[in-house]
This record gives structure tokens, C-alpha cells and sequence, in this order.
């Protein structure tokens, strides 16, 4: 066999060194916030769901005990329960709402503009004040939804203060302020679609349902599966509308995962035991990704692929 020589590598110039030197100095403030904020902090969670740690006193490893303790937590598989309901319900809702809205407003009416941002104004209402609007409106007394239904006749729910209508009036919310961003990513997509394709369906002979389903389902789909993705973790993650309007109750009919993380660090200052909460949430929300992204192989269209 003959040698092959490997090929010298070639030394960095003075210039290609300095460009290098300076673009390591503008990253480094972002890689000391990563490591400060985001990693540092991931690798300190992993470590204390292995201890029992109360916050005031220095963690104490105990293995694998805060995992063991979840099965047998009834308030663990009450907030996986809940937080399942929930997202189970409000991802497709918001995905279809959104889209709906935004083939609405991709259509040439007078003040586009105005009721473009009128859908999106939602989105940057502080929370504290989305909670005391929805306090209002939900108000059993003088709230403005039991105040319409006394007009027909109806008498209205305890809406948050009821175990049977709490969780609803939570998806309700989520409604209301969940449209406003997928919408907008929709409509860029929207408006990214060529029109030759749309021309080419007319010349077929197709209809208005034809163009939507041939051409603009299909091509809408990688816009679909992103704000899938995206509405999935944000519901499993929701925590300020619970915390603010019923703090979980009533009878924990609105215990959501995140908020009962932060009840057993922050009340019952368990910082081990809420780690422990956490990372499964991470695995729950990783597993949960990889299905859909393997799922949508199987329905999302990207422009230019070939099918197999």
C-alpha cells in the first residue's frame, strides 16, 4: 500500500487570526450570559432533582427518591391531567382559529391594517392586565358574559370559582390571546405562495375550494407544523393565567404542571422535588417534539422535495 500524505494545514493569516480574536470578544457576552443563565442553572436542576433540598438548608443527595415519590403524588397526576385537557384542546383550536383569521386577513378590504392589528393587540396586553379584564368579563355578578345570557334567559356559571367551568373559561382565554402570533406567521406564508399556482389550478378550472386545498393547504403545511410545535410546548408550559386567576383551584381543577413546579419551589420551598418536576416536564415536552416531527413526514410539504 502507498502512503497517502495528509494535507498540511494551512496556518491562519495574521488578519484571519484578528477577525477571529474579535469575533470570539462580540460572542462573548452571550456565551457568558448561556453559561451564567441557561446552562449553568440546567446542569444545577439536574443535580438537585437527586437531593432534597429546602432552600435554606444544603441539599442532601437522596438518589432516584424525588422520581419514586411522583408515582404516588396525586397532585403530580392531577396537573399532568389537566395540563393534558388543555393542550389537547387548545393546540388545534388556536391552529385552525389562526388560520381562519389569517385567510381572512389576506383578502384586499378597507382598513386591512386596522384589523390586522386589532387581532394582534391581544398578544402584547401585559398579563396582569389580560387577567383582570378576563376577572371581569368571567364575573358572576356583573361580568359582561353573565350579563349577556341574562338577556336570554340563561343564568350563568360560577365561570372560575366552579370546578366544572374553571378549566373551560382557562381555554377561552387562551383563545383570545392565543391567535394574534400564529396569525401573523400565517399570513407571511400566505403571501409567500406564488400566484402562478393559483393561475395554473384556474386554467384546470378549479374553484375557489380547489385552490385552497390543492395549492394553499399544502403549501401552508411547514407554517402548520411550526406553529403545531410551537403551541404544543406553550400550552404544556402555561402558567401566568392560572396563577393569576385561580391559583389552582378551585379543588385544583386548574392545577397546571408548571404552576404546581412552582408551588412546591417557592411554597413549600421542595427546590429538589420541583427539580425533579421540571425535568420530567423536559422529557414529557422532548418526547412529545420528536412524535411530531417524525409524525410530519408524513404530511408536511416542503416546496421542491421529492416524495419517496
Amino acid at each position: 500500500m502507498v502512503a497517502v500524505p495528509l494535507p498540511r494545514r494551512r496556518r491562519m493569516s495574521p488578519r484571519a487570526r484578528r477577525e477571529a480574536m474579535e469575533g470570539y470578544v462580540f460572542i462573548l457576552p452571550w456565551l457568558v450570559g448561556l453559561l451564567a443563565f441557561v446552562a449553568g442553572p440546567i446542569i444545577a436542576s439536574l443535580y438537585l432533582s437527586f437531593t432534597d433540598y429546602q432552600v435554606v438548608q444544603p441539599p442532601t443527595f437522596i438518589g432516584v427518591a424525588n422520581y419514586q415519590q411522583l408515582f404516588g403524588d396525586g397532585l403530580f397526576w392531577q396537573s399532568l391531567k389537566v395540563t393534558a385537557i388543555y393542550t389537547v384542546v387548545t393546540t388545534p383550536l388556536q391552529l385552525c382559529l389562526s388560520f381562519l383569521v389569517a385567510l381572512l386577513m389576506n383578502q384586499k378590504v378597507r382598513l386591512l391594517g386596522m384589523w390586522r392589528t386589532i387581532y394582534y393587540v391581544p398578544n402584547l396586553v401585559p398579563a396582569i392586565a389580560t387577567a383582570m379584564l378576563w376577572l371581569w368579563v368571567l364575573n358572576p355578578e356583573f361580568g359582561l358574559v353573565n350579563t349577556l345570557l341574562r338577556y336570554f334567559g340563561i343564568q350563568g356559571p360560577l365561570w372560575l370559582s366552579s370546578t366544572r367551568w374553571a378549566l373551560f373559561s382557562l381555554i377561552m382565554m387562551s383563545l383570545w390571546g392565543g391567535v394574534g402570533a400564529p396569525m401573523l406567521i400565517y399570513l407571511a406564508g400566505l403571501q409567500g405562495i406564488s400566484t402562478e399556482l393559483y393561475e395554473a389550478v384556474e386554467c384546470d378550472g378549479g374553484g375557489g375550494w380547489a385552490k385552497f386545498r390543492y395549492i394553499t393547504v399544502p403549501m401552508m403545511t411547514p407554517i402548520i407544523f411550526f406553529n403545531l410545535v410551537m403551541n404544543m410546548i406553550g400550552a404544556l408550559q402555561v402558567f401566568s393565567g392560572p396563577y393569576l386567576l385561580t391559583g389552582g383551584g378551585p379543588a385544583n381543577a386548574t392545577l397546571f404542571y408548571v404552576l404546581y413546579i412552582y408551588e412546591n419551589a417557592f411554597q413549600f420551598f421542595k427546590m429538589g422535588y420541583a427539580s425533579a418536576l421540571a425535568w420530567v416536564l423536559f422529557i414529557i415536552i422532548l418526547g412529545m417534539t420528536v412524535l411530531v416531527f417524525k409524525w410530519s413526514s408524513m404530511w408536511v410539504y416542503y416546496e421542491g422535495e421529492l416524495r419517496r
